[in-house]
């Protein structure tokens, strides 16, 4: 009974791709994006690392000062907020970190696994191929054989009228007078 639960909840049943795209999807339409500062991008740039420290004591100057305050049309309270929110965001950041890095361990395990076995054909097709029974397969052996990067390693021979010229071959001659 618990199984035939766990295979209806839509919390513990397996994504498929496209699942995942859309829910990736319209999580990130979800996703409050805050107005960027008007400043040019290079100094946006820097301005994502000013010291936590140099915050801090900014944020403690901007409270004892209603003139501050005025000049910048935010309170000390409002930067606090938003300095928490920035570190709840930071945790979620980190967890998307982790979900990619699952994401890529998976695909990564079954491209190992499809690899596996297409190795594993070509080894029981050549098997196979011996038998004059099985003789549809070496058509399939042979570009099996063409395609492997695993086996022998085979010398490559350059087509001809493949080489570059040489430095002083004949077009420079032709150009020079004699």
């Amino acid at each position: 009974m618990a199984g035939e639960n766990q295979a209806n909840d839509p919390q513990t049943t397996p994504l498929t791709p496209e699942e995942f795209i859309r829910e990736l999807r319209a999580l990130r339409a979800r996703l409050p994006m805050p107005e960027a500062a008007v400043t040019p991008a290079a100094l946006r740039r820097r301005l994502t690392h000013v010291d936590a420290r140099f915050v801090e004591a900014s944020v403690n100057a901007l409270g004892t000062s209603d003139s501050v305050q005025t000049a910048l049309g935010r309170s000390d309270e409002d930067v606090r907020k938003e300095i928490d929110v920035i570190m709840r965001w930071s945790a979620g950041i980190d967890e998307m970190r982790e979900l990619t890095q699952h994401a890529q361990t998976a695909n990564t395990i079954r491209r190992q696994r499809v690899g596996l076995t297409a190795l594993q054909t070509y080894q029981i097709c050549q098997q196979l191929a011996r038998d004059d029974g099985h003789a549809r397969l070496r058509p399939h052996i042979a570009e099996m054989k063409r395609l492997n990067k695993f086996g022998r390693s085979r010398r490559r021979s350059a087509p001809p009228d493949s080489a570059p010229p040489e430095a002083g071959g004949e077009e420079q001659s032709k150009s020079k007078p004699q």
